[in-house]
C-alpha cells in the first residue's frame, strides 16, 4: 500500500503531493532523497576523475584487472536504485524526462507493484499531456492531480487504463483552456461513471459502434547490438511490441497467432489477455480496449546479424589524430533502410575537429558531440566520413577512444524474424477491415573504437 506520490522537478523542488491515505507523509522525506541523489552524483563524478587519470597512467587497453573490478562495482553502487530505505519509509523512484516519481510506504508489499505503478502514472500522463516536463506538469496541474485520484484509491492502484481515464477526464486542449479561463472551472471530470468501470473487462465498454469496423495489428521492434572494435558482434537483441489499433462494434473477441512463436523471450501481456491459451498453444486471445494500445511486448536474443555496417579507424600520433568510418549494407533486409546516422562523442583531449563526409552532413556541437546524417545509402558509392583531430598540447596518442551510436530505420521488416500467422474474430461484424505492419527502428546500437 503506497502511502504518498512525489513528482520531483530535476533540482529536486516538490511539484506536486498526494498524500493516499490517512496517514500523512511529511514532505522532509523529498529533501532526505534528494540529498542521497546529489551525494551519490558528488561520488560518481570524484571516481570518474579516479577512472579518467587511470586511464591516461596505464592506457585505455592495459588497465589492469584490479580496477576493473573496481570500476564495475562503483558502477553497481552508483547505479540509480529504483528503491531506497529511509530511516522512515520505504521510497520507490522512477525518473521520465527530468521528472522525479517518488512514492513512499511504511508496510510491507511488492516493490515491483509500486515500480510498476509509478510507470503507469508517467505513460499516462505523457500520453495525456502529448510529453513530460516540468512546465507540462505545472501547466496542467489539475489534471495530473485528478488523474491520480483515479488511477489510485487508499494506497491500492485503481483504474490504469487510459481508455477508461480519457472517459472520465478529458484530455487538455485549446477549448478545454479556454473555458478553464472564462467560468474559472479548471476541472475536465466528467458527470458521469464509465459503464466499463463495472465490467469484467474494465478496458472495454459495451456500447461502442462504428460503421467502418476495423483493426490494425503493428510489429514494433528496436534493435540493440553492440560491436567490439575487432568488428565482432558482442550482442545483438531485439525489443518487440505488438500494437493494436482497434475500431470494433460491440465487444469483440480476438484471437492472434504467430508462425514461429518459440523465438519470443520475456514476454509482457496487457490485461486483456488470457493466459491459458498462450501458456498451451502460444495463442493471444482477448477483447480489445476500443482505440490503440499495446497488446504485449516481447524480445528475441542472441541475433547472429545486423543489417548495417559501422567500419571506424583512429590513428594518432604527434598530437594529431586521424578518423576514418565507413557505412554500409551488412545484410540486405529486403526494405529500404532510411535515417541512417552515426552519432559520437569526442574526447575532452580533443582541441579541434575537421571532419568531412562524402555522402550526407557532418554537425559537430559546442558540447564536441558529433553526428553524421546519412539518410539512405546510396548505389553508387559507399558513404565515408575522414578527418583530423587535433590533440592537447603534451599528448602524442590518443587514449580514449569514442564509441560510436548508430541509428536507422526500416519500414516494413521486423528484423527479428516474428512473422503474424492470422487474425480471427469470433463474432465478424460487417465490413471487418484487417492490416499488418512491421516497422524496425535501432535502439541502444554501439561500435566501440
Amino acid at each position: 500500500m503506497l502511502q504518498c506520490i512525489f513528482l520531483l522537478s530535476d533540482s529536486g523542488e516538490v511539484m506536486l503531493e498526494k498524500q493516499l491515505t490517512g496517514h500523512r507523509v511529511d514532505r522532509s522525506i523529498c529533501a532526505w532523497f534528494w540529498d542521497q541523489v546529489v551525494s551519490q552524483g558528488d561520488s560518481f563524478k570524484l571516481f570518474l576523475g579516479f577512472v579518467c587519470s587511470s586511464f591516461d597512467l596505464f592506457g585505455f587497453h592495459l588497465v589492469p584487472l584490479w580496477l576493473l573490478g573496481i570500476l564495475f562495482g562503483f558502477i553497481l553502487e552508483f547505479w540509480q536504485q529504483p528503491v531506497i530505505a529511509s530511516p522512515t519509509h520505504y521510497l520507490f523512484q522512477i525518473v521520465r524526462e527530468g521528472v522525479t516519481f517518488l512514492a513512499c510506504t511504511q508496510v510491507e508489499m511488492p516493490p515491483l507493484m509500486g515500480i510498476e505503478f509509478l510507470c503507469r502514472v508517467a505513460d499516462v500522463l505523457s500520453d495525456y499531456l502529448e510529453g513530460l516536463n516540468e512546465d507540462v506538469i505545472k501547466d496542467n496541474f489539475v489534471i495530473v492531480y485528478e488523474l491520480l485520484d483515479e488511477m489510485i484509491d487508499n494506497g491500492f492502484p485503481l483504474t490504469t487504463e487510459p481508455n477508461i481515464l480519457r472517459e472520465m477526464i478529458a484530455p487538455p486542449n485549446i477549448v478545454s483552456k479556454m473555458l478553464s479561463v472564462v467560468t474559472g472551472n479548471s476541472s475536465n471530470m466528467s458527470d458521469t461513471l464509465p459503464g466499463a468501470t463495472a465490467s469484467c473487462v474494465p478496458w472495454r465498454t459495451t456500447d461502442i459502434k462504428y460503421a467502418n469496423n476495423e483493426v490494425y495489428v503493428d510489429l514494433v521492434e528496436e534493435m540493440d547490438a553492440i560491436i567490439n572494435r575487432d568488428g565482432i558482434l558482442v550482442k545483438c537483441e531485439v525489443y518487440g511490441e505488438v500494437q493494436v489499433n482497434s475500431h470494433i462494434t460491440g465487444v469483440p473477441d480476438l484471437t492472434l497467432s504467430f508462425t514461429n512463436p518459440s523465438i519470443m523471450d520475456d514476454v509482457r501481456f496487457h490485461p486483456c489477455v488470457r493466459f491459458r491459451p498462450w501458456e498451451s498453444h502460444h495463442i493471444l486471445s482477448f477483447v480489445p480496449p476500443d482505440g490503440l494500445f499495446k497488446l504485449m511486448s516481447y524480445r528475441v536474443k542472441k541475433l547472429k546479424s545486423t543489417p548495417i555496417y559501422v567500419k571506424p579507424q583512429i590513428t594518432s600520433d604527434d598530437g594529431a589524430c586521424r578518423v576514418n568510418v565507413m557505412v554500409g549494407i551488412r545484410n540486405d533486409p529486403g526494405k529500404m533502410i532510411d535515417s541512417i546516422t552515426v552519432q559520437f562523442q569526442l574526447p575532452s583531449c580533443v582541441l579541434s575537429a575537421d571532419l568531412t563526409a562524402n555522402h550526407g552532413a557532418v554537425t559537430i556541437l559546442s558540447n564536441k558531440t558529433c553526428t553524421w546524417s546519412i539518410d539512405r545509402i546510396p548505389k553508387d558509392r559507399t558513404p565515408a566520413l575522414s578527418g583530423t583531430l587535433l590533440l592537447e598540447t603534451g599528448l602524442k596518442r590518443l587514449h580514449v577512444f569514442p564509441t560510436f551510436q548508430v541509428g536507422f530505420r526500416i519500414q516494413g521488416v521486423a528484423l527479428s524474424g516474428l512473422q503474424l500467422d492470422k487474425l480471427d474474430i469470433r463474432v465478424v461484424p460487417s465490413r471487418l477491415y484487417k492490416g499488418f505492419r512491421a516497422f524496425t527502428r535501432s535502439g541502444l546500437y554501439e561500435v566501440r573504437s
